[in-house]
Protein backbone atom coordinates (compact mmCIF):
# COMPACT_ATOMS: atom_id res chain seq x y z
CA UNK A 1 0.00 0.00 0.00
CA UNK A 2 1.22 3.42 -0.88
CA UNK A 3 1.51 6.16 1.40
CA UNK A 4 -0.80 9.45 0.50
CA UNK A 5 0.00 12.65 2.32
CA UNK A 6 -3.18 14.85 2.32
CA UNK A 7 -1.76 17.59 0.36
CA UNK A 8 -0.65 15.21 -2.21
CA UNK A 9 -4.02 13.91 -3.80
CA UNK A 10 -5.08 15.35 -7.04
CA UNK A 11 -6.93 18.57 -8.13
CA UNK A 12 -9.07 16.37 -10.24
CA UNK A 13 -12.39 14.69 -8.71
CA UNK A 14 -14.40 16.31 -5.18
CA UNK A 15 -12.49 18.88 -3.31
CA UNK A 16 -14.25 19.58 -0.14
CA UNK A 17 -15.39 23.13 0.25
CA UNK A 18 -17.62 24.70 2.66
CA UNK A 19 -20.29 23.11 4.16
CA UNK A 20 -23.19 25.68 3.21
CA UNK A 21 -25.57 23.86 1.06
CA UNK A 22 -29.26 24.05 0.80
CA UNK A 23 -31.42 24.26 4.00
CA UNK A 24 -31.65 20.60 4.81
CA UNK A 25 -29.81 18.72 2.65
CA UNK A 26 -27.51 16.09 2.46
CA UNK A 27 -29.82 13.48 3.58
CA UNK A 28 -30.16 14.18 7.23
CA UNK A 29 -30.74 10.82 8.66
CA UNK A 30 -31.20 8.41 11.77
CA UNK A 31 -29.11 4.62 11.85
CA UNK A 32 -31.61 2.87 14.41
CA UNK A 33 -30.15 -0.39 16.14
CA UNK A 34 -31.65 -2.63 18.62
CA UNK A 35 -29.72 -6.44 19.00
CA UNK A 36 -29.96 -7.64 15.19
CA UNK A 37 -32.22 -4.89 14.17
CA UNK A 38 -30.99 -1.95 12.01
CA UNK A 39 -32.72 0.20 10.00
CA UNK A 40 -32.73 4.33 8.89
CA UNK A 41 -35.05 7.07 9.46
CA UNK A 42 -35.08 9.86 7.21
CA UNK A 43 -35.05 13.21 9.21
CA UNK A 44 -37.63 15.01 6.42
CA UNK A 45 -39.66 17.03 8.76
CA UNK A 46 -38.25 19.86 11.38
CA UNK A 47 -39.59 18.42 14.56
CA UNK A 48 -38.88 14.35 15.26
CA UNK A 49 -40.40 12.80 18.53
CA UNK A 50 -38.77 9.72 18.94
CA UNK A 51 -40.20 7.32 21.46
CA UNK A 52 -43.15 4.75 22.68
CA UNK A 53 -46.46 7.31 21.69
CA UNK A 54 -48.23 5.89 19.07
CA UNK A 55 -48.00 9.88 16.98
CA UNK A 56 -44.14 10.31 17.72
CA UNK A 57 -42.85 10.40 14.36
CA UNK A 58 -39.85 7.53 15.64
CA UNK A 59 -41.71 4.99 17.01
CA UNK A 60 -39.45 2.68 19.12
CA UNK A 61 -40.75 0.23 21.79
CA UNK A 62 -39.03 -0.08 24.88
CA UNK A 63 -38.67 3.68 25.13
CA UNK A 64 -40.30 6.69 27.08
CA UNK A 65 -44.10 7.83 25.34
CA UNK A 66 -41.79 10.60 24.53
CA UNK A 67 -38.16 9.82 25.01
CA UNK A 68 -36.26 12.54 22.87
CA UNK A 69 -37.22 15.14 20.26
CA UNK A 70 -34.89 16.01 16.96
CA UNK A 71 -35.34 19.80 16.08
CA UNK A 72 -33.99 21.43 12.86
CA UNK A 73 -33.26 24.72 13.39
CA UNK A 74 -33.44 27.99 11.98
CA UNK A 75 -29.78 27.70 11.55
CA UNK A 76 -29.81 24.31 9.84
CA UNK A 77 -28.78 22.27 12.45
CA UNK A 78 -30.31 18.79 13.48
CA UNK A 79 -30.57 18.94 17.60
CA UNK A 80 -32.05 16.05 20.29
CA UNK A 81 -33.07 16.82 23.17
CA UNK A 82 -32.67 14.06 25.68
CA UNK A 83 -36.31 13.58 27.86
CA UNK A 84 -36.08 10.19 29.34
CA UNK A 85 -32.97 7.98 30.56
CA UNK A 86 -29.56 8.16 27.54
CA UNK A 87 -26.42 8.76 26.61
CA UNK A 88 -24.91 11.30 24.53
CA UNK A 89 -21.30 10.82 22.91
CA UNK A 90 -20.21 14.83 23.01
CA UNK A 91 -19.51 17.02 25.64
CA UNK A 92 -22.81 19.37 26.36
CA UNK A 93 -20.34 22.19 27.19
CA UNK A 94 -18.73 21.97 23.83
CA UNK A 95 -18.36 25.14 21.77
CA UNK A 96 -20.66 23.55 18.94
CA UNK A 97 -22.99 22.75 21.10
CA UNK A 98 -26.37 24.57 21.64
CA UNK A 99 -27.15 25.12 25.63
CA UNK A 100 -28.55 22.66 27.58
CA UNK A 101 -27.70 19.46 29.63
CA UNK A 102 -29.66 17.26 27.51
CA UNK A 103 -28.92 18.68 24.53
CA UNK A 104 -26.67 17.93 21.44
CA UNK A 105 -25.77 19.22 18.16
CA UNK A 106 -25.91 16.28 15.60
CA UNK A 107 -23.06 15.68 13.54
CA UNK A 108 -21.97 13.08 11.72
CA UNK A 109 -21.17 9.98 13.40
CA UNK A 110 -23.04 11.84 16.51
CA UNK A 111 -24.46 8.56 18.97
CA UNK A 112 -27.30 8.77 21.37
CA UNK A 113 -29.27 6.18 23.47
CA UNK A 114 -33.01 5.58 23.60
CA UNK A 115 -34.05 3.04 26.50
CA UNK A 116 -32.68 -0.28 24.50
CA UNK A 117 -32.04 1.78 21.31
CA UNK A 118 -29.01 3.32 19.64
CA UNK A 119 -29.59 5.76 17.09
CA UNK A 120 -26.66 7.22 15.41
CA UNK A 121 -26.67 11.02 13.04
CA UNK A 122 -25.46 10.76 9.52
CA UNK A 123 -25.21 13.72 7.02
CA UNK A 124 -23.72 13.93 3.92
CA UNK A 125 -20.02 15.94 3.99
CA UNK A 126 -20.94 19.01 1.77
CA UNK A 127 -23.87 19.77 4.38
CA UNK A 128 -22.48 18.77 7.90
CA UNK A 129 -21.11 21.50 9.33
CA UNK A 130 -18.94 20.05 11.78
CA UNK A 131 -15.85 19.92 9.42
CA UNK A 132 -15.27 22.38 6.75
CA UNK A 133 -12.84 21.98 4.04
CA UNK A 134 -12.86 18.53 4.84
CA UNK A 135 -11.50 18.83 7.87
CA UNK A 136 -8.39 20.32 9.33
CA UNK A 137 -4.69 20.19 7.16
CA UNK A 138 -1.92 18.33 9.28
CA UNK A 139 -4.47 17.46 12.46
CA UNK A 140 -5.98 18.67 14.91
CA UNK A 141 -3.43 21.51 15.86
CA UNK A 142 -2.94 23.17 12.63
CA UNK A 143 -5.09 26.23 10.94
CA UNK A 144 -8.15 25.75 9.34
CA UNK A 145 -9.56 28.36 7.10
CA UNK A 146 -12.43 30.02 7.84
CA UNK A 147 -16.06 30.01 6.09
CA UNK A 148 -17.59 32.31 5.22
CA UNK A 149 -20.84 33.47 7.21
CA UNK A 150 -23.70 30.48 7.11
CA UNK A 151 -26.37 32.15 3.96
CA UNK A 152 -29.90 33.42 5.28
CA UNK A 153 -31.79 30.46 5.52
CA UNK A 154 -34.51 32.53 6.63
CA UNK A 155 -37.12 31.75 3.48
CA UNK A 156 -36.31 27.95 3.82
CA UNK A 157 -36.35 27.98 7.93
CA UNK A 158 -40.24 27.69 8.55
CA UNK A 159 -39.81 25.19 12.31
CA UNK A 160 -43.28 23.62 12.14
CA UNK A 161 -44.75 22.62 15.81
CA UNK A 162 -47.26 20.77 13.92
CA UNK A 163 -44.76 17.96 11.97
CA UNK A 164 -46.54 15.25 9.64
CA UNK A 165 -45.74 11.68 10.78
CA UNK A 166 -43.97 9.09 8.92
CA UNK A 167 -46.88 6.79 9.64
CA UNK A 168 -47.01 6.28 5.74
CA UNK A 169 -43.63 5.26 5.26
CA UNK A 170 -42.82 3.40 8.59
CA UNK A 171 -44.75 3.14 11.54
CA UNK A 172 -42.00 2.49 13.95
CA UNK A 173 -37.93 1.96 13.63
CA UNK A 174 -38.87 -2.09 15.00
CA UNK A 175 -41.19 -2.87 12.32
CA UNK A 176 -39.25 -1.14 9.43
CA UNK A 177 -35.92 -3.12 11.04
CA UNK A 178 -37.75 -6.11 11.51
CA UNK A 179 -38.89 -6.79 7.54
CA UNK A 180 -35.53 -6.54 6.55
Amino acid sequence: MNARHIDDRSDEGYTPTTTHAEFGAGNPRLRVSRDDLRSEFLLEVDVVRIGSAADNELRLDGSDPVHATITHDDRDEYVVELHGEGEMNTNPDADATHPGERKQTLRTGARFTVGPWELVFARDEFADHGRPYGGRKGGEYSDQPLQPPRPGYDDAASVESDAPTHADSADSAESTAAEK
